[in-house]
């Protein structure tokens, strides 16, 4: 079976807030994303409100048919607001008001029991918790005993590779971070910087049940279409993993 594929609007909210207009909308191309085979919509509520917005995550909600993924600081702010919307999972990352994307994974060893924390309020919310790390075998133990239910796994120093050997190299750290993951009985996930040209190679790892991909595919759509660039990799993922 191939991998689920989520889908991270952000950027069409990026665009959108580039301007203050109400166009493009971050919910219609979630719609779009589903019809082309989206099995999951994913958005990032982060602290300064710099793309998606509280009224997106609210409109989504109601309007997601497939599974909503909020992306969201460990912060009792983002915790109160995913309390009161009720995503069907919550991904922890990291968050620094200065960087331009997402820099790198979760410290979940450096701040165990604070995760924890809000891993189980999460939780006992009948949130499904995921937690965005570094493929770093002591951080994959460390969700575990924090008690997440799912690891996304961050693919940058992947995707980022210029030289085939250094590529070999990352994508062999991936694969024995989702090898240690299964055997601790944690699904996973990956994502970050995966396009249409290096994809496949993460796709094919069979511990991986889904990846969430967003501004390759809403660069994508630009030229092509929503739908269409959404198909477009689904046929990728199917190809990794017939």
């Amino acid at each position: 079976m191939p991998a689920r594929l989520g889908v991270n609007v952000d950027h069409v909210a990026t665009l959108r807030q580039s301007r203050r207009t109400q166009y493009p909308d971050p919910v219609a191309a979630a719609v779009l994303a589903e019809m082309g085979g989206a099995d999951q919509i994913t958005i990032h509520l982060r602290e300064d409100r710099r793309h998606i917005q509280e009224r997106d995550l609210q409109v989504m909600r109601k309007t997601v048919s497939t599974r909503l993924n909020l992306e969201m600081a460990a912060t009792q702010d983002m915790v109160k607001i995913a309390y009161e919307v009720k995503p069907d999972v919550a991904t922890l990352v990291p968050e620094r008001r200065e960087e331009l994307t997402t820099e790198g994974g979760l410290d979940v060893v450096g701040g165990r029991e604070s995760v924890r924390k809000v891993v189980k309020t999460l939780r006992d919310a009948e949130i499904e918790v995921s937690l965005f790390i570094d493929p770093d075998l002591d951080q994959v133990k460390a969700a575990h005993r924090a008690e997440a239910q799912t690891i996304e796994l961050h693919t940058g120093r992947y995707c980022d590779a210029r030289l085939a050997s250094d590529r070999r190299k990352e994508l062999s750290r991936i694969i024995d971070a989702c090898k240690a993951a299964s055997k601790l009985g944690l699904a996973v996930a990956a994502g970050h910087g995966l396009n249409y040209s290096n994809v496949i190679p993460v796709a094919a790892i069979p511990e991986i049940e889904e990846l969430n991909i967003g501004h390759s595919i809403v660069a994508r759509a630009v030229l092509v279409g929503f739908e269409r660039a959404v198909r477009e990799m689904k046929a990728l993922l199917r190809e990794a993993r017939p």
